[in-house]
């Protein structure tokens, strides 16, 4: 059989694309147990209810701290930091389990899984000595400017402006869909410095570190059907940033960005957001008495493949811990876990005869609703499927 042609320069990066698997060591069972044994008494004593896709909804501030004295966040950032020094696959333990458990972890996740690696890479001396020591205790919260109205998913797009003026920046310009605006203290902005280039999209853009307390800064909610709010659009009217703020080097915004999307793309939340709900279908169908073998075939199909999924994340996992930024696998994980986590959506609706109850306390019902409400934004948070299945394609040679 003749080669197809082309297929050799593909087989040859694939290893590029897929990190190589990664074991977690047996030493870190012991931090898993401990971090175990601290949600289950934390739940026997009430402190929350279990809750799906809690990195965007779980918002606790009471709860951060308490995970900031154990040392459980700022895990990768160093002593000198404020941080614990710790590796990137000690770190993935323990989210690993606060997603599991569905524990309110959205007050702290931006800044504990994006901003502190990047200020890490990126920041000045400065930068990192005002916000590393409070991210590590959980008293600094984060949001991401990125998106912009009829930008979608085009980042290259993006019309916000930084126009020079003494000491500093003037900002103007409005992000959207930005996490959890309303309660944090600051935000990266990806901005155009320099006029657009359509030949050369990418150029003339760069991050700046913006409090979003100062004058000019006009935070919007964007409430979902239920009232429920967790984004907002955050307008910026000629808001003056000084230079200590620029965010890495001028022009190279993009760089960063893709950068800093490794970090925001591969993680356990890309298919354990819809965990809780899982187990509570398991819970159900069990609890129900004798299961059908198609029943018990789907079922089956959705734990075999959560393993897969978590095995390519611990892969990036591994990578990041020796330096490297993925964004290609890290795009994959990404594509991969968010449509796995609608499938377990569907499974629950369609095998368990429990409507969703956005009023429910607790239990499957308000697991189901959960999921069901914040679904469509799964394939959306940290880029659309279809711009994600370009990356990697463009990745493998194949566009």
């Amino acid at each position: 059989m003749a080669p197809v042609a082309g297929a050799s320069t593909t087989l040859t990066r694939l290893p590029e694309l897929v990190p190589e698997p990664v074991d977690l060591p047996e030493s870190l069972a012991g931090l898993r147990a401990e971090v175990r044994a601290f949600l289950a008494a934390e739940r026997a004593a009430g402190a929350w209810t279990p809750r799906a896709d809690v990195w965007l909804s779980g918002w606790d501030e009471g709860f951060s701290k308490r995970l900031g004295e154990r040392g459980w966040l700022g895990m990768t950032i160093p002593p000198e930091y404020g941080g614990h020094g710790r590796g990137a696959l000690e770190r993935y333990v323990v989210t690993e389990e606060l997603l599991a458990a569905g524990a309110p972890v959205a007050a702290h996740w931006i800044a504990d899984r994006q901003i502190g690696p990047s200020l890490l890479r990126h920041g000045t001396e400065e930068q990192r000595q005002a916000f590393l020591p409070g991210i590590a205790r959980g008293e600094i919260y984060f949001g991401i400017g990125m998106s912009e109205p009829d930008s979608g998913s085009d980042l290259a797009s993006v019309r916000t402006r930084a126009t020079r003026v003494d000491g500093g920046w003037e900002l103007s310009g409005t992000k959207v869909w930005t996490s959890g605006a309303h309660h944090a203290h600051a935000f990266f902005a990806l901005v155009r410095t320099e006029p657009r280039d359509d030949a050369h999209r990418h150029a003339g853009l760069s991050q700046f570190l913006v409090e979003l307390d100062r004058p000019g800064v006009e935070i919007r909610p964007i409430p979902l059907l239920t009232g429920a709010h967790h984004f907002n659009e955050v307008v910026f009217d000629k808001v003056f940033i000084p230079d200590s703020r620029v965010f890495g080097e001028l022009g190279n915004g993009w760089a960063q960005v893709t950068g800093e999307l490794a970090f925001e793309r591969s993680g356990p939340e890309r298919f354990l957001s819809t965990y809780p709900l899982l187990a509570a279908l398991v819970g159900e169908l069990t609890a129900a008495g004798a299961v059908d073998p198609g029943t018990r075939r789907r079922i089956g199909s959705l734990v075999s493949r959560v393993w897969t999924l978590r095995a390519m994340s611990l892969a990036v996992a591994g990578a990041l811990e020796s330096g490297a930024a993925p964004e290609l696998a890290a795009a994959l994980v990404k594509d991969l876990g968010t449509r796995y986590e609608n499938e377990i959506v569907d499974a629950a609706r369609l095998l368990v005869d429990t409507p969703p109850d956005p009023g429910a306390e607790s239990g499957f019902a308000r697991l189901l609703a959960d999921a069901v409400l914040h679904a469509p934004g799964f394939t959306l948070r940290g880029g659309t499927n279809e711009v994600l299945r370009g990356i990697v394609a463009r990745g493998m040679g194949l566009r």
